[in-house]
Parts: C-alpha cells; structure tokens; sequence
C-alpha cells in the first residue's frame, strides 16, 4: 500500500486574493463604490441635460429664423413707475408712437439691392434686413437739453429683452448714436417715391456726432450707463435734429450686425428737464445723407467697365479746412471680387467735384451678375488722419434683375451714361 506525503505549501506561495486583499473593511469598500457610481450617474445627467438644452435651442433659433415674423413685447407688461429715477429726473413710459420725422426724410432703396428702385420708410439694404427679420427687446435711455449752454446730453442706461438669433454662443452688444440734422433744403432724387406712390423730395440728413458705448460681453440685458455730451449751433433747431441709436453686436473680426434700432425726433419732446424714455426695438433702415454723380459705360471689346466718379453733394455746414473726401470703388462680378480702387483727396465743399474715371477687367462673359459699391469717406488731414464713412451706394445686375442705370449703359455700348444716386447710411 502506497503512502503518500502530504506537504504545506511554500510560505512565498500564496493565493491571488490573499495579494490583493485591501486593509479595509467591507463596508468601507462598498461605500467608496457606491460614491463613484452615484458621481457617474450625476455626470451623465448633467451631459443629457446640457445636450437637451442646445437642442431645443438650436431647433427653436432655426424656427424663429425660418417664420420671419415681428414679434414685439408688450407695452404694458413693464412699468416705468417700478424704476425709481434720480429726484431731478422725470420718468416717462415707453413711446406709444413712431417718431415722425420731416416730410421728405425717406429712406432710400438702392437700385442694387431690389428690383424696382423706390424709397421707403423699410430698411433699403438686403444684408442687414435678412439679419433683421426678427426684433425684440428694449432700449432705456435718457436725454436733457441745457438751453442755457446749447449742450444736449444723452445717456444710454440699459437695454432689455435681446433676442440671441445669431450662431454664435452670446451677444455681444453695444449701441452707436447718431445725432442727425436734416438739412433745410430739399433735393430731387429719381425714382424715390413715398409711401402713397408719388416722387417727393427728400431731405438730406447730416451725421453731427456719432458715438459707442462700451461692448458688454455674454449678455441679453445688458448695463450701460454710458453718458454722451456735445453742443448744438444756434441754427440747428431742435426742430429739425433727429437721434438714431442702433444696437449692434460686436464681431472683431467681421461686420457688426445691427439688431435693431430707436429713432427719436428730438422737437416732439420736452426735454428742458432730463427726460427718461424707453422705446421698443425696430427694424433698422437706411437714411440719405448725400447725391453722387456716377457714370458707368461698357467696353464689350475689351471686356472692362469703366466707372465715373463725377461729383459728390453733401449737407456741410460748418467750414473746415482740413476736410477732404475719398471715395473707394469695388466691384464684384459672378462671385469673383475685384480689386478695389480708390480716388483721390478732393477738399470737401457741398459739391465736391471729382471727375475721375476708373477702369474693371471684367473676368468673364456672359455677366450674369455684376455689383458696385462705392463708399464714400471723410479724412481730417491736420490731426491724425481718420477715416470716417460717409455714406454708400450700391448699383449693378443681379441673374433676373438689373438696375435702371445698367440697363441704360447697356444699352448705350461704348458710350458714358451719367445718373445721380443716393448716398445711404
């Protein structure tokens, strides 16, 4: 009978779970268990939310895009009597109405931007209408005239109920002022008609003073507080200064997009005492500050464009020596850009003559599409030199339309067709 040994295991042998056994009691272990899957679950609810919200976002941005419709805030849903003011300060509601400017003061459509080249009260540029399709909110502000000093003062307090359409993740927002005069005397523009159809003369509107409050980043109602002083001239009656203010949102590297705007007739208020308005956004519009004298003629041989730049008239009153004007051409033909050119320093004067001609190679043929811009600034030679926009105007062919102007030089092979455009901003 066989007999068998048996021998302990060695004492450096020992099980795996004897190895891996950790200095803690099972409770402990359970618990540091149950914490790591509690934090689990909470991350992943904190993810699905997060992703629910920029959907629904998303999805609701698109719809207000798409629908186009203007929806405004109601009047009465805000009190101006919740908002305690300063003791020398009257506080007034919002404006039941639409400021009413002189009869005449227009904004003009460009023969560019729509088929039928008309002027109404509606914005005139397709860019910032298609970026305005949809305005809400509020603009709180402030403005008071010392007649004692000819000084106005206008100071921008908040602006309320911004609605974020853009892509981007927040607004930006800032508001420009314009304080604009309308020149006494009214210019004939061709084929600008108002609102009952019939060609009425429109006024000129000179930019007095423009100024920026300050960007408040990543906010929809945001604080300002940002006051803005100059003095009017004794020929410049209340009567006849409007105050545009346009809430922007800032983009440093591209243009700004206009969210919408406030216009205020200054005549139509009694602002001996400091005067605290707040008005409902509106759909921005352009204004005409000036004429340009262009002339375009076709070259088919060749295949270039020649453009003429013949005068230039502006509302100026105040005599500055140091004045000069510039204007910049470009030209953008089926989707490929051209280089820009640019004109000459010319002293500026209520008409400021040019007589300028510059000249496009055109890249293709046929020309399905064809767009002019030319902008017009202002450059102040004895300080530093700053360049400051006057005005724009737009002229061209779209694939279905073109303008009254390019039909005439088409029409008119190699010969010069001079017409008076309307100088917008």
């Amino acid at each position: 009978m066989a007999m068998f040994a048996v021998y302990p295991a060695p004492v450096g042998v020992q099980s795996a779970a004897e190895v891996l056994k950790f200095p803690f009691a099972d409770s402990i272990k359970y618990g540091i268990l149950g914490v790591s899957i509690a934090l689990l679950l909470l991350a992943l609810a904190l993810l699905a939310w997060q992703t629910f919200r920029y959907c629904t976002q998303t999805n609701a941005a698109y719809r207000q895009q798409v629908n186009g419709d203007l929806v405004y805030s109601d009047g009465e849903s805000r009190a101006a009597s919740n908002y305690s003011g300063a003791p020398s300060t009257r506080v007034r509601g919002r404006l039941k109405y639409l400021p009413q400017l002189p009869r005449g003061s227009y904004s003009c459509r460009t023969e560019a931007s729509f088929t039928s080249s008309g002027c109404s009260r509606t914005d005139g540029h397709v860019a910032e209408e298609a970026s305005a399709n949809k305005v809400e909110g509020s603009l709180r502000f402030s403005i008071y005239y010392d007649r004692l000093q000819s000084q106005l003062v206008v100071t921008v307090m908040q602006l309320e109920g911004l609605l974020d359409l853009s892509q981007k993740l927040s607004l930006q927002p800032l508001v420009k002022i314009s304080l604009m005069w309308a020149g006494s005397e009214a210019v004939e523009v061709e084929h600008c008609t108002d609102e009952e159809g019939e060609e009425t003369p429109l006024v000129l509107w000179q930019v007095l003073q423009e100024w920026k409050t300050r960007v408040v980043k990543h906010s929809c109602n945001p604080l300002f507080g940002d006051q803005f002083s100059c003095i009017l001239h004794q020929h410049m009656a209340l009567e006849h200064v409007s105050l545009k203010m346009q809430v922007r949102d800032f983009d440093k590297f591209s243009r700004q997009t206009v969210l919408g705007e406030v216009r205020v007739a200054l005549g139509q208020l009694n602002i001996s005492y400091p005067l605290e308005l707040q008005e409902d956004l509106q759909i921005p519009h352009k204004d005409l500050v000036g004429e340009v004298l262009l002339s375009l003629k076709f070259l088919p041989t060749s295949q270039r464009l020649e453009i003429g730049l013949l005068k230039v008239r502006t509302v100026f009153n105040e005599i500055c020596s140091d004045a000069a004007l510039h204007a910049r051409i470009s030209v953008q033909c089926n989707q490929c850009k051209l280089r820009y050119q640019k004109s000459s320093l010319v002293a500026r004067c209520p008409v400021t003559v040019f007589n300028e001609v510059f000249l496009f190679a055109l890249p293709e043929i046929p020309l399905q599409q064809c767009k002019i811009l030319v902008s017009v600034y202002e450059t102040h030679m004895m300080s530093k030199p700053t360049k400051h926009l006057i005005g724009q105007l737009t002229v061209g062919k779209k694939n279905s339309s073109e303008d009254r102007h390019w039909s005439m030089m088409m029409h008119s092979v190699r010969q010069p067709v001079a017409t008076w455009h309307g100088l917008l901003i």
